[in-house]
């Protein structure tokens, strides 16, 4: 088990995770975590909503741009054939 001192950092404490940690989970300078109380302990959970929320706006992207750009009567395995062909 690794330990960790609560520090200031400006009005809030702050935790600083020990790299044996950090390279056990693969958290990475930057990403976003929950924290919460449970039961009087401290939970540290990674935030899923902002990753499904890039997701869905990435999908709806796709989709938005598969309207704009058409590629006719042409199949996409015809294109990648004609391109191995040169």
């Amino acid at each position: 088990m690794a330990s960790a001192i609560v520090g200031k950092w400006g009005k809030n404490l702050a935790i600083r995770v020990p790299l044996e940690i950090t390279k056990a989970v693969g958290l990475s300078d930057g990403e976003r975590v929950e924290v919460e109380a449970c039961d009087g302990d401290i939970v540290i959970r990674r935030s899923d909503a902002g990753a499904a929320a890039d997701a869905v706006a990435a999908a709806e992207e796709i989709i938005q741009e598969s309207r704009i750009h058409s590629l006719g009567d042409v199949t996409i395995r015809e294109l990648l054939d004609e391109g191995r062909r040169g």
